[in-house]
């Protein structure tokens, strides 16, 4: 394989973190185990200088391939540029914990939690499957309560970690503020909001269809097709130099003008990265403000938490709203009692309640298909909902990211995670059983 040939490979990987793509990893029968491929076992990046066979650099490796990923995803800022999304000056508001006592007879409570996966007639046990599924952080709220928090990998308390396509429901929710709030027409074309979109397929689609993902556009994924979409995306949102003989657009928004159409606005749901992206350009050009200086302004610096957060850019300096963001764990806590809490955090209200119960209501589920982990579910606003017995809706991205909300028990969930392939259908035969799990073990407390 060529120098040019793999770098570019290993540019896409980084710059398609969010995206529900095959890697190398889909190859492999069998993975190194969670504890085997921990990166502080692994070694990566370890001494003055590493071994050589033990640095991660980009572009020359595939940062984001297994097991490297499992370092790559707490060290994002090392291999892209990105944005500040600040939590100003403010001291951070701490997060209540039962006294150190009942917070351990917790943790041991809910490690023995037990649950049948999906695809097994076996029992696991909940501190089994933070292993299954290469469990990075996890923090437990519930009733405003931390019950339950522990970290692994690369990931300690104060670090930070990349968490994909969950960017893109960080994107909706300020999207459905606006809309809420009276700023953003939903039903608006989104030619009338960008008229630099030209011909594009996205010209004719409302904000709405942007915001659940059913617009007709033209966007494939497939890494075999040396043609395929994907390639012409990585290439436009390259951070880097582009190369003296390359023609195409520059930045996510430029490759946004030229999407073609396939299909037909509003007819189905199809889970495709430009819309957040789209969905990104529409709200910083109503607001007048970068996604990253929008989440900042609306929720960062109101939510008392503890550290900044940071958003990669393309090479034009624009924040990649579909899946660049990287914050801390308790943070995201924060983010989803936000949402748990109906837009009130702190005693304080951020945005109406109406945001999050069009959120939790869900999209058209007869749209909703090829998600057989999810049946009955809906994606509306760029947030997924389940449509089960507790109400729950989760903010989702790839290796295993996730904010799950579940409003029946009170319960709100972060997992970070670096489970080797991409797709979350190979997690959640585990993880949806593994929180419902733990969700009717907390109520049973009561």
């Amino acid at each position: 394989m060529s120098s040019s040939t793999s770098n570019l490979i290993a540019l896409a990987m980084g710059v398609a973190i969010a995206l529900s793509v095959p890697t190398d990893a889909d190859a492999q029968s069998a993975p190194l185990s969670a504890q085997d491929s921990d990166p502080n076992v692994m070694g990566w990046m370890q001494g003055f200088p590493p071994p050589e066979d033990k640095i991660i650099t980009q572009p020359d490796s595939v940062y984001f391939s297994f097991p490297r990923l499992r370092w790559s995803v707490c060290h994002l800022r090392e291999f892209l540029p990105t944005k500040e999304i600040s939590r100003g000056l403010g001291a951070p508001i701490p997060l209540i914990y039962p006294s150190p006592s009942d917070f351990a007879d917790m943790r041991a409570e809910i490690d023995a939690v037990t649950f049948t996966p999906q695809n097994s007639n076996e029992e696991m046990t909940w501190e089994e499957s933070l292993y299954a599924n290469y469990t990075d952080g996890m923090l437990i709220l519930h009733k405003g309560e931390v019950v339950y928090e522990r970290y692994f990998g690369c990931l300690e308390e104060d670090g930070k970690h990349a968490i994909m396509s969950m960017t893109k429901s960080f994107t909706g929710l300020l999207a459905e503020i606006m809309v809420v709030e009276g700023a953003l027409d939903d039903t608006a074309l989104v030619r009338d909001i960008i008229p630099e979109i030209g011909d594009s397929a996205f010209a004719t689609a409302t904000v709405r269809q942007v915001m659940d993902m059913t617009t007709g556009v033209k966007y494939s994924e497939d890494y075999s097709d040396p043609n395929a979409d994907i390639w012409l995306y990585s290439r436009a949102a390259s951070p880097l130099p582009k190369p003296e003989n390359y023609e195409g657009p520059d930045g996510y928004w430029e490759y946004l003008q030229q999407v073609e159409p396939e299909g037909n606005h509003g007819d189905e749901f199809h889970y495709k990265t430009i819309n957040s992206d789209m969905l990104g350009w529409i709200i910083s050009r109503v607001s007048g403000k970068a996604v990253t200086e929008l989440a900042a302004e609306r929720l960062w610096r109101r939510m008392g938490v503890e550290q900044d957060a940071y958003q990669t850019v393309d090479g034009t300096g624009v924040p990649f709203a579909g899946g660049g963001i990287t914050a801390g764990l308790r943070d995201l806590a924060r983010l989803g009692h936000l949402m748990l809490n109906e837009g009130e955090l702190n005693g304080e209200r951020l945005f109406p309640a109406e945001v999050v119960a069009n959120i939790s209501d869900g999209g058209d589920q007869s749209k909703f298909s090829g998600f057989s982990t999810i049946p009955d579910g809906s994606y509306t606003s760029q947030w997924w909902v389940f449509h089960n017995d507790h109400g729950a809706y989760a903010a989702r991205g790839v290796h295993g990211q996730t904010i799950y909300v579940d409003p029946t028990a009170e319960m709100v969930l972060v997992r970070l995670a670096s489970y080797p392939r991409a797709q979350n259908g190979f997690i959640d035969p585990t993880s949806l059983p593994a929180y419902q799990s733990v969700a009717e073990f907390l109520m049973s407390r009561n």
